[in-house]
């Protein structure tokens, strides 16, 4: 046995003391993942966001299992670059979480576990920056749906951070490719290479659209048709219209939301009704388009031009649909072109007819994104210095970001944001903030948008507000340019919301309501309706209930512009030929 005198064990000790001192604690007990992907999936560099997905159940697989409810599951996220075929990547206590934020918090147990590479390429812009993004690849810009995309095979691991050691994943396996939608007799699809955006994103860009041809279209070749523009999320084929009977085979499902079993049938046969409708006799005969136009940063572009995303405005009016009406035969003028859509398609509905007044005659905006950026959900983004958070002094009152229609809480703002935080930086997760953030902010010298607040804390940047009041504000938009644009939007704004809107998106159109109700010189004509407790997407239908009236945008819709576009289409025009 060796004999150490007490003074130099002491000073031992000391050293060992002083070791561990400068050693962050995180990182001497910590268990991490080591995550290496199988030698068939790998055969090139790889680049993208790396993220590690825990669920304490198995009901399905963890990829499908991250929201921002009280159900969520967890998800660790980290960036990689250059990953080399044969090396291996750490999943540690540096990687950013939701929930639960760092690693070394999870509560050691038991856990189904499971990783997913969403991979980035590369593009180099116009403007001469350089940026690494998920190009959508026909899935809607969906992490855990994207073809190409590689993933881990869940396993069952016991978990406990407060030991060393490496837990050993592997990715073995791929998502398949997604089959483009085929034409039928009502349904068609279109998809061109926009020269505007391929030249902003330095590489072959596409925006398309799904088009459901009017009954009688082949018989009634001579006709020219009006053109029903449905701004929305990204679908893969044109949604709600169905030519068959429900599935008589159909497992009910349960709608959370709505409190009602078998809602998918429900949707299924509404879906039959509009068939029957639109094939019915005294229906007005529109071509009735999607717009499809998902990009590296989401499943839309929200149909404006952005310093981000590039002129998708211009692209879509001046490109895509004028390409449309040549193929299947529109009319062609702005007179007899409209637009309408719920949520992300209400904002776009009135984003585009507010700035390009004379392309469009009506917009029917249900639920919009917000409108007035002064009530953007619950933040104001010119007053408030932070985003997350009630201003005080001494409290911490976290702001609420998703209600139902008694006005229970199931995520706050900052959990909202802390979750995409995880899912990707940069601006780069998919989800609703992000994208509000890549569609209206000014371009950062890095070339990715510039933060509106501080994704972490949530402190916000006023110089980057203003930039957003003044390109998308569209009630400041509206205010500001009315005495240029009032004469071209008169009559044309309709706007729908429910008051208990999921998102408190009815807050925006509350401010909205009372600039258009002062416009003068001329009036403004427009329309603001209200859905007594109604929930997101309420239409503007007060004879159904919410989980109704979601359904029946195109029929509610195209007929109600039918009849306005009688008082404001020019002399002349025909209102006679499409209407057999």
């Amino acid at each position: 046995m060796i004999n150490l005198r007490p003074t130099l064990i002491v000073a031992i000790i000391a050293a060992s003391v002083l070791v561990l001192a400068l050693v962050p604690a995180e990182s001497v007990f910590s268990q991490t993942f080591c995550i290496r992907i199988a030698d068939s999936l790998h055969k090139d560099t790889l680049q993208g966001r790396l993220l590690l997905l825990l669920s304490n159940n198995n009901e399905e697989e963890p990829r499908f299992q991250i929201e921002d409810g009280p159900s969520t599951q967890m998800v660790f996220g980290v960036d990689v670059e250059d990953w080399q075929p044969g090396n291996t990547r750490l999943v540690d206590v540096h990687a950013f979480g939701f929930p639960i934020e760092r690693l070394r918090d999870v509560p050691a147990g038991d856990y189904y576990v499971q990783v997913v590479l969403h991979k980035y390429e590369t593009f180099h812009l116009a403007n001469g920056h350089t940026v690494k993004l998920p190009m959508d690849r026909g899935e809607g810009q969906h992490w855990n749906l994207a073809p190409g995309n590689i993933y881990s095979t869940p396993v069952k691991i016991h978990f406990d951070p407060s030991t060393s050691g490496e837990i050993a994943l592997t990715i073995d396996r791929k998502i398949g490719p997604i089959a483009e939608p085929t034409d039928s007799k009502y349904i068609k699809h279109i998809k061109i290479q926009s020269k505007l955006l391929t030249a902003f994103w330095g590489r072959p860009m596409y925006i398309g659209a799904h088009i459901l041809l009017p009954a009688g279209f082949d018989e009634h070749p001579n006709v020219k048709y009006p053109l029903a523009i449905f701004h929305g999320h990204f679908s893969p084929d044109f949604d709600g219209f169905r030519t068959i009977p429900p599935d008589p085979d159909l497992k009910p499902d349960t709608s959370v939301r709505f409190h009602l079993k078998g809602y998918n049938r429900i949707v299924q046969q509404e879906a039959y009704n509009f068939y029957k409708e639109w094939t019915g006799p005294g229906f007005p005969r529109v071509l009735a388009i999607e717009i499809e136009h998902a990009n590296p940063y989401y499943d839309d572009s929200y149909a404006v031009n952005s310093a981000n995303l590039g002129p998708y405005g211009d692209a879509i009016t001046y490109e895509l649909i004028p390409e449309i009406e040549k193929r299947f035969r529109g009319i062609g003028q702005g007179w007899a072109r409209f637009t309408y859509g719920g949520s992300t398609g209400g904002w776009e509905a009135l984003a585009v007819q507010v700035l390009y007044p004379d392309q469009y005659n009506g917009c029917y905006a249900s639920c919009p994104d917000p409108v007035d950026f002064s009530r953007y959900t619950t933040i104001d983004l010119y007053k408030d210095k932070n985003a997350y958070f009630l201003q005080s002094d001494y409290k911490k009152t976290p702001r609420p970001a998703v209600r139902d229609y008694l006005g229970h809480v199931s995520a706050t703002i900052e959990e909202d944001n802390h979750m995409e935080l995880a899912l990707g930086s940069r601006s780069r997760s998919g989800e609703q903030f992000d994208i509000w953030e890549a569609v209206f902010s000014p371009m950062g010298q890095d070339g990715y948008p510039q933060r509106i607040y501080d994704k972490y804390t949530g402190a916000i940047d006023s110089t980057v507000a203003a930039y957003w009041k003044e390109h998308y504000d569209l009630t400041h938009i509206i205010q500001r340019d009315w005495s240029k644009i009032g004469p071209l939007l008169q009559g044309k704004i309709h706007i729908y919301v429910g008051t208990m809107d999921t998102y408190y998106l009815n807050d925006a159109v509350y401010s909205a309501e009372d600039v258009l109700r002062k416009l003068q010189n001329p009036v403004c004509n427009c329309q603001v309706d209200y859905g007594d407790r109604a929930e997101h997407c309420w239409n503007g239908d007060h004879t159904q209930p919410n989980y109704m009236s979601r359904l029946h945008y195109h029929q509610m819709y195209i007929k109600k512009w039918a009849e306005e576009v009688k008082t404001r289409a020019p002399k002349g025009a025909d209102l006679t030929s499409w209407r057999y």
